[in-house]
């Protein structure tokens, strides 16, 4: 029995080892470069696998992150907070743009400069950071007009903001360039002209350290490379390290789907019209807890993102428009909640980048297809209040009876299954067929069918 016990707390022991997760005790002696890879625009989501990934990477002191880049670039604000996180960083981060056919434009220009090591996969590119995320409503007809003008600079005022950001842009871009020894001339001109570069002309530019086919030569080649972490000097030995890819988790996967801002806008539009159903139908519970789940989703992801909050409240106007036109038809309200939430999806976000914009694709329909529900819901109601009543009392009148059994004015008459008392002002007799013309206190009211106010027969 002893022996079995022993043996069973040994098995605990083997269990335990196998099945729970390293600790960084556990991986000390262990030397290995961990890797994520980000396919897809720049955002909130890949702000935070960047920021969980170097976590991990200090906690189980890896040598080395390897960043593997394939993004048509994205947000400023998550650009900005992923270089941040790369210049705090304790584990020296290798950007590399892989895999063949891969990019790094835009964003990913600036995020490839930050990193400690920079490499491409053959095949590769990268550039094109010029800043084009101004959002807002699209120009109006005759807006060139405006371009005439000119500001106290001889500028035209038109490309007053656009110049401070793109001064801005090429001020970070060399800033990065001085910090890691790059070239920050052909950076400028990556702003300024959009320019781009193949992976062996990015080489030739100094603009990358070197060229790798694949991981296991890019830690070959990154090995005796001596870089700057916060101001001290550190050689890199990675030659021959085990590679461990970190995949995001479910909820960075979520936020990737959620901040996309066509995504945030339908989850809104779902949260608030579960929430109408769950009120008006009081019991359902399924709209309701939907709607709400959606619409924190929403105004979460939204949250993230650069929006305009005049845009959004143009939005939720255009939301409670189209609820009330569903519950008192007038169609002008219909008609200005549509107006209005279109335009607020024009001017809600601040900033825009690939993959962050507005598609009118998928709003436009959408709108419509609320519209559509909003006036149908309407003309139901509108229908309904013209029928006549279908409960209680004012519901018997005209309704067909017989005559059960009478007895001068009064008597029995079965109507709708059911044996009422009645009175009526004509002559009846047992058998005769009766319509209903009035209900007071349970008796009804009858007088024989076809027969008018008047008494005469028609």
């Amino acid at each position: 029995m002893k022996l079995a016990r022993v043996a069973l707390v040994a098995a605990a022991f083997v269990a335990a080892a196998v099945l729970l997760p390293f600790s960084p005790a556990g991986t000390a002696g262990q030397r290995i470069a961990l890797s994520i890879a980000i396919d897809g625009a720049i955002g909130p989501a890949s702000s935070r696998q960047l920021e969980e990934a170097l976590k991990v990477a200090a906690e189980r002191n890896a040598e080395v992150l390897i960043l593997q880049l394939d993004t048509p670039g994205g947000l400023v604000t998550s650009m900005r907070e992923m270089i941040a996180d790369i210049l705090a960083s304790r584990v020296p981060v290798i950007g590399y743009v892989a895999p063949a056919g891969g990019h790094a434009a835009s964003a990913g220009t600036y995020i490839l400069y930050a990193t400690h090591v920079a490499a491409m996969a053959p095949g590769t590119n990268l550039g094109a950071a010029t800043p084009v995320e101004f959002g807002g409503l699209p120009s109006l007809p005759g807006g060139e007009k405006d371009k005439d003008q000119k500001d106290a600079s001889g500028r035209p005022a038109g490309d007053a903001m656009m110049a401070k950001v793109t001064n801005d842009a090429v001020a970070l871009i060399r800033s990065l360039a001085e910090l890691r020894g790059r070239n920050g001339d052909w950076g400028e001109k990556a702003v300024r002209e959009a320019a781009s570069l193949s992976a062996s002309a990015a080489l030739q530019q100094h603009v990358i350290d070197f060229i790798a086919r694949d991981t296991t030569e890019l830690l070959q080649l990154a090995d005796g490379r001596t870089v700057d972490m916060a101001g001290r000097k550190e050689v890199l030995a990675t030659k021959g390290l085990a590679v461990e890819t970190l995949d995001p988790g479910w909820f960075i996967r979520l936020l990737a789907v959620i901040t996309d801002p066509n995504v945030a806008v339908l989850l809104m539009l779902i949260g608030f019209y579960g929430i109408v159903f769950e009120v008006t139908s009081p019991g359902a519970v399924a709209p309701g807890v939907i709607g709400a789940i959606c619409l924190v989703l929403a105004l979460y992801a939204l949250d993230l993102l650069p929006i305009n909050y005049t845009g959004l409240a143009l939005m939720l106007l255009g939301v409670a428009f189209l609820i009330v036109e569903a519950f008192n038809p007038t169609v002008v309200l219909g008609v200005g909640g549509a107006a209005a939430f279109l335009l607020g999806a024009a001017m809600l976000l601040k900033i825009e980048g690939p993959g962050f914009a507005i598609s009118w694709a998928v709003i436009g329909p959408a709108v419509a297809l609320t519209l559509g529900l909003a006036l149908l819901a309407g003309s139901y109601l509108w229908a309904a209040r013209r029928n006549p009543p279908r409960i209680g009392g004012e519901a018997m009148r005209g309704q067909p009876a017989q005559i059960l059994d009478w007895e001068g004015r009064e008597g029995h008459v079965l109507a709708l299954g059911e044996r009422w008392r009645a009175r009526a002002d004509d002559p009846v007799a047992p058998g005769d067929n009766v319509e209903v013309t009035a209900v007071s206190d349970l008796v009804l009211t009858v007088r024989r069918r076809g027969v008018g106010n008047d008494g005469a027969k028609q």
